[in-house]
């Protein structure tokens, strides 16, 4: 049997196919547009998720026994507002999880509700990028549109819907909505009471390997796929993405180096910090995670390179980096403002320390250890709670640069273990859609019989000690600056 994972991205949706025996057969991808209608803001299409999806799974199944596609599954762009009309149409374009215009929304919830509250009903605090925010946004600037709402959904769960019908959420992309009880797995009514909606206007919940439908007869007809098909919930990017590189059961960890950038550790156990400086969700696997999120990570470099050096030629530019731990130029990768563990929409990104010396490689050199040092800053956090990691995974469009994963073994001092299929979310949802099936008895199972590790990067002492004096700098240049940010809107 085939199984289709979906990687609903920012940028374009990913899809994979693979056998039961977790072989990728076939992987396709197609783009969409984003559009940033003001400053800070950045929305999509739902419509073209649907399209360009659809296309794709004739693309993906092309050449292949199409009676065989037994399960489709999702890994999506997490926190983004679907909202739709009592006739399922979408009211307005998605706001995506990069969109900064709620500030005033999540100081309201940060301040006024308060972050111990915020904490208590869903787990996590408020940041500008999740769904609550988006919602208290609609319904004090598009009244007529908040009026209209019937469904609120998540990106990939639109998918779900336009598939089977099933109006459905799983729990991990919906613990960043900041609705969610984490803890119980079930909506909070007290952040629906402060969002003015109500629960048949919420998904219903499941867990990631869960079966929500079948295709639809017309959308099976069009697809050419049996309508016996099954529809998993699937999971938020990250968590699918974790599936994808095995990072399931306790004390597992994964950093992900894509548009944005995170740092992903498992636990079988719920837990949150005492300053809400992680995420703390549930995981695809029946369990928990904590999360570290920055908003820019290979997103960064791909800006330095496209639309400042001008290059697409990535590993040339990198070739130039010779002297790992000795740059004195730093850089601050805050391009969208900043999530974990600042919660900082204003911040922005900075180069400090440029002199008349200061080379090209040096400065890129600065991008790429400036996202490492960011990571390494959730690390940290995770660290304080008494948190033991020797070694991460590692994904993501950032991975297939050997330099840049060198750098990351060494500013964050642990193992870090490449694996055969760096395909992440669409991995991870081919993975959940094959537990669906019974094709294994669980994720971990899943994730112990299809995830191949295939090299792994040692952190080098020497240049362990080179980076922590240069973390210990650049640990100090935000606390410095912050203040700046707000006054240079």
């Amino acid at each position: 049997m085939y199984y289709i994972g979906v990687d609903l991205g920012t940028s374009a949706v990913k899809l994979l196919m693979m056998d039961g025996s977790g072989k990728i057969m076939n992987i396709v991808s197609r783009e969409y547009p984003i559009s940033f209608p003001h400053p800070g803001w950045s929305e999509q299409k739902p419509e073209d998720w649907w399209e360009q999806s659809k296309e794709g799974i004739k693309e993906l199944t092309e050449g292949f026994d199409k009676s065989q596609v037994a399960g489709i599954s999702f890994g999506g762009q997490m926190h983004g507002l679907v909202i739709l009309d009592s006739e399922d149409h979408v009211i307005r374009p998605a706001i995506l999880w990069n969109d900064g215009r709620t500030q005033k929304q999540t100081d309201y919830l940060n301040n006024v509700i308060g972050k111990d509250k915020l904490s208590q009903y869903t787990a996590n605090i408020a940041f500008a990028g999740f769904t609550a925010p988006k919602i208290l946004w609609v319904k004090e600037n598009e009244p007529e549109n908040f009026a209209k709402i019937c469904k609120i959904m998540l990106p990939k769960d639109y998918l779900a819907y336009k598939l089977s019908g099933s109006f459905c959420t799983d729990y991990s992309d919906a613990s960043g909505m900041l609705l969610l009880d984490v803890q119980h797995k079930c909506w909070s009514k007290e952040m629906m009471e402060i969002c003015g909606i109500r629960e048949e206007q919420l998904a219903k919940l499941y867990e990631s390997y869960e079966v929500v439908g079948t295709l639809k007869p017309e959308v099976a007809a069009e697809l050419g796929l049996p309508e016996s098909c099954k529809i998993v919930a699937g999971a938020g990017d990250n968590a699918a993405a974790a599936v994808g590189t095995g990072t399931v059961g306790d004390g597992m960890c994964n950093v992900s180096l894509g548009t944005s950038g995170t740092i992903f550790i498992s636990s079988e156990n719920f837990g949150v910090d005492s300053n809400n400086a992680l995420h703390a969700f549930a995981h695809a696997d029946g369990h928990y995670h904590l999360m570290g999120c920055m908003l820019s990570a290979a997103s960064c470099n791909k800006w330095w390179m496209d639309e400042i050096i001008g290059t697409k030629d990535y590993s040339a530019e990198q070739a130039k980096i010779t002297k790992l731990g000795e740059n004195n130029v730093f850089f601050l990768p805050y391009l969208m403002g900043e999530r974990s563990p600042h919660n900082n929409p204003n911040a922005r990104g900075t180069f400090i320390g440029l002199t008349m010396d200061t080379t090209r490689a040096d400065m890129t050199q600065a991008v790429l250890e400036g996202v490492a040092f960011a990571i390494r800053d959730s690390f940290e956090v995770a660290k304080s709670l008494g948190i033991q990691i020797e070694r991460t995974k590692i994904c993501g469009g950032g991975a297939k640069s050997p330099l840049w994963k060198k750098m990351i073994a060494n500013i964050l001092n642990i193992k870090v273990d490449s694996i055969e299929s760096e395909e992440g979310p669409a991995m991870g949802g081919a993975m959940l859609a094959a537990v669906a099936n019974g094709e294994f008895a669980s994720v971990e199972d899943a994730a112990a019989k299809i995830v191949k590790v295939t090299e792994t990067i040692e952190p080098e002492p020497e240049l362990v000690a080179k980076y922590e004096e240069k973390y210990r700098k650049f640990a100090k240049i935000y606390p410095t600056v912050k203040d700046l940010f707000s006054e240079l809107l």
